[in-house]
């Protein structure tokens, strides 16, 4: 009776040692800094985004695929965004897995899930490939909020540099007994960010 009960403290104890673990490089995570470097393969209902520049203006009237999205309401925003997080702490930083939700001036534009682990050791820096994949539907028939993007995307392309507010919220889960188990709360991350980004 004695080993059944040692047995099942020890590994009650060795549980919580590596939650304990996992809790402080999450912790340390929350003191990175995040930077995002580039956005790229960005795509609207299957066509490039560069396509769609003419001049100073986004044209999306030759899309047959966006007419089609118009119907379903889904038209779709593909992009691969490259994440830079530097770990200033003398403590490692790491996730297992995490959800992400983006935004952009406050609106929500993207959620998913990033399914690797990720880990920075202290002093080091990482990159951490997000793939976007998002219904933008509400966005383009939001006039306020496409005048926004077509204003962005204009800087880009004449050479002069526009400023957005992204948020990247970040939801990182824990190895609990093998199998995952989600942070309570979101780390939140507030960067100012370039048209530059899209070059």
């Amino acid at each position: 009776m004695n080993r059944i009960f040692f047995g099942l403290l020890l590994i009650v104890g060795l549980g919580s040692c590596s939650v304990n673990k996992q809790a402080q490089q999450i912790k340390a995570l929350e003191k990175c800094d995040y930077r995002l470097l580039d956005a790229t393969n960005i795509s609207v209902a299957g066509t490039d985004i560069q396509k769609l520049i003419k001049g100073n203006n986004i044209d999306l009237t030759g899309l047959p695929s966006l007419a089609l999205g118009y119907l379903r309401k889904d038209i779709p925003l593909r992009a691969n965004l490259n994440l830079e997080i530097s770990n200033p702490s003398n403590t490692l930083a790491a996730i297992n897995n995490f959800d992400y939700i983006i935004l952009i001036n406050k609106q929500e534009i993207a959620n998913g899930t990033v399914d690797q682990r990720v880990s920075i050791e202290a002093g080091q820096t990482t990159r951490v490939p997000v793939q976007l994949n998002t219904n933008i539907y509400k966005f383009l028939v939001d006039g306020t909020v496409m005048s926004d993007i077509t204003e962005f995307l204009k800087a880009n392309s004449s050479g002069t540099e526009k400023k957005g507010m992204v948020t990247l919220k970040i939801r990182p889960s824990i190895m609990v007994g093998g199998g995952l188990v989600k942070y309570p709360g979101y780390i939140t991350i507030d960067k100012e960010i370039s048209s530059k980004i899209l070059l």
